[in-house]
């Protein structure tokens, strides 16, 4: 398993942007495939996006599509995840996840490995 540390959470209003940053431990950060999920107060936690280990294959919910963008830095072992035209509804806790190696179900939560604590995004109407 590796550490992953969240970070760029805050309060914006709605139509403003966010970049979360989620910085990884450990050596082989290239063979992991990284998530976002992110959950809101009295729901469960939802799938927001993944990237492949080479970062060539990015996936999303269909909730954020266009408007959020996954990245992934190697050298840096961090991935990001840009918010774009945020809006109330994505006021949740975001977390940042590890799964080694690929999985056809990278937008559920049970394939991935590896958890940070969570970063609060708060967006004001």
């Amino acid at each position: 398993q590796v550490q992953l540390v969240e970070s760029g959470g805050g309060l914006v209003q709605a139509g403003g942007s966010l970049r979360l940053s989620c910085v990884v431990s450990g050596r082989t950060f290239t063979i992991y495939t990284m998530g976002w999920f992110r959950q809101a107060p009295g729901k469960e936690r939802e799938f927001v996006a993944a990237i492949s280990t080479t970062g060539g294959n990015t996936y999303y919910a269909d909730s954020v599509k266009g408007r959020f963008t996954i990245s992934r830095d190697n050298a840096k072992k961090t991935v990001y995840l840009q918010m774009n035209s945020l809006k109330p509804e994505d006021t949740a806790l975001y977390y940042c996840a590890a799964r080694k190696y690929y999985s056809d179900n990278y937008y559920a939560e049970y394939v991935y490995d590896s958890w940070g604590q969570g970063t609060q995004v708060t967006v004001s109407s």
